[in-house]
């Protein structure tokens, strides 16, 4: 599946921002330190979500963003293709030129399966996201207790 970490990353960012609606403007530091992504890779994801109006920013001194619409308006599909991903479990990339510049064995196999893994995204949103409990336990745990990340960084330099 050629859903990379630009995608993935994405999604953790935006779903951030949502559990976060209602403070104000969200600062992409704190994003990333909640969420343990690095601050110009989130510079980066944001420029291109902004393009896509899935986010607002507001500039100056207690500026940050928010989301560009409604939690449950936003759908993960939207969030991926927003930074240029694809959903996509060909070897091919949907070129039909698999094995030896021709359509391999397989080629509508893995073509319906990200069909169906397209699908199922697009009917994700944010909000819905938001009210999983397993999500609610992670989003109290980062309130607590910081970025997960930086705790494992934090044991690794201490055990060497």
């Amino acid at each position: 599946m050629r859903l990379t970490t630009k995608g993935r990353y994405a999604v953790t960012a935006m779903l951030d921002l949502a559990l976060h609606q209602g403070q104000g403007p969200i600062t992409l530091s704190d994003i990333a330190q909640r969420q343990g992504i690095s601050l110009s890779y989130l510079e980066q994801l944001f420029s291109r979500l902004r393009r896509k109006a899935l986010v607002k920013s507001v500039r100056g001194p207690g500026g940050g963003y928010s989301l560009g619409r409604d939690a449950e308006e936003i759908f993960v599909a939207q969030v991926i293709g927003a930074v240029d991903e694809n959903v996509d479990t060909t070897r091919c990339g949907g070129a039909h030129n698999c094995q030896n510049n021709q359509r391999c064995l397989t080629h509508d196999l893995w073509m319906d399966l990200s069909g169906r893994i397209y699908d199922y995204l697009s009917r994700i949103s944010l909000q819905e996201l938001v009210s999983r409990r397993g999500v609610q336990e992670v989003a109290q745990r980062q309130q607590d207790h910081g970025a997960p990340v930086a705790v494992e960084a934090m044991v690794t330099k201490a055990s060497l």
